[in-house]
C-alpha cells in the first residue's frame, strides 16, 4: 500500500503543476523593463517619501534595471507631487468616523538624456479603506501604517507598470513624433 500511496501523491502533485501552468499562473513581481531605457536613474523630489523612491529602487532591481547617476544615464525617471490623505468614509450612528479611506498620488516623468518627454507627466494613485474602531486605537494605528506602506508598494509597482511598454521600438517612435512635432528640445 505505501507504493500506491506515494504513486498517488506523486500523480496528484504533478496533476497540480500541469493545472497550475495551464491557467497562467506565476508569481507577483516586477514585469521585465526593457534595456532600451538602462541605464535609468531616479530622481525623487523632496517631498516623495524615501520609503516609497526605496521600493521603486527594489522594483527596478527586481527588473534588472541598471541604475546610473543622472548625468550619465540615458534617462531619468522623476517623481514628484507626492500626496497623501486620509478621509473619513463611513460614519457611525454616533457620529464618529466607522471607517477611513487612505490615498496616496505620485507624479511620474520619464524624461530622454536629450530632453525628450518619453513619458509625459502622469498622475498615479492608490487608495485603500479600513474599518475603525475606538476601542482599538493602537491596533488601528499600526493597520494604518501598514496600510500606508502598502500604499507605496502599490505605487512603486504601477510605475514600473507604465515603463514596461517601453521597447526600443516605442521610445523609436516617440523620437519620430517628437521630431516631427516641430518641438525644439530647447523650448521651455
Amino acid at each position: 500500500m505505501p507504493g500506491l500511496r506515494a504513486t498517488t501523491y506523486s500523480l496528484a502533485v504533478a496533476f497540480l503543476v500541469t493545472l497550475q501552468a495551464g491557467c497562467g499562473f506565476q508569481l507577483r513581481g516586477a514585469p521585465p523593463v526593457s534595456d532600451a531605457l538602462q541605464p535609468l536613474s531616479l530622481d525623487c523630489a523632496s517631498q516623495v517619501p524615501d520609503t516609497l523612491c526605496q521600493a521603486v529602487r527594489e522594483q527596478l532591481k527586481l527588473g534588472g534595471v541598471r541604475l546610473g547617476d543622472a548625468h550619465t544615464a540615458n534617462y531619468s525617471l522623476k517623481l514628484s507631487g507626492f500626496e497623501q490623505d486620509r478621509r473619513a468614509s463611513a460614519i457611525s450612528s454616533q457620529a464618529a468616523a466607522a471607517e477611513y479611506t487612505l490615498r496616496q498620488s505620485v507624479d511620474l516623468e520619464v524624461i530622454s538624456a536629450d530632453n525628450i518627454p518619453v513619458v509625459g507627466k502622469t498622475r498615479l494613485s492608490t487608495s485603500e479603506s479600513y474599518r475603525y474602531d475606538e476601542a482599538n486605537v493602537l491596533a488601528k494605528q499600526r493597520e494604518e501604517d501598514t496600510l500606508r506602506q502598502q500604499l507605496g508598494d502599490r505605487l512603486a509597482q504601477q510605475i514600473i507598470f507604465r515603463l514596461a511598454p517601453l521597447s526600443e521600438a516605442r521610445i523609436s517612435a516617440i523620437r519620430k513624433e517628437h521630431a516631427t512635432s516641430g518641438t525644439s528640445t530647447n523650448s521651455p
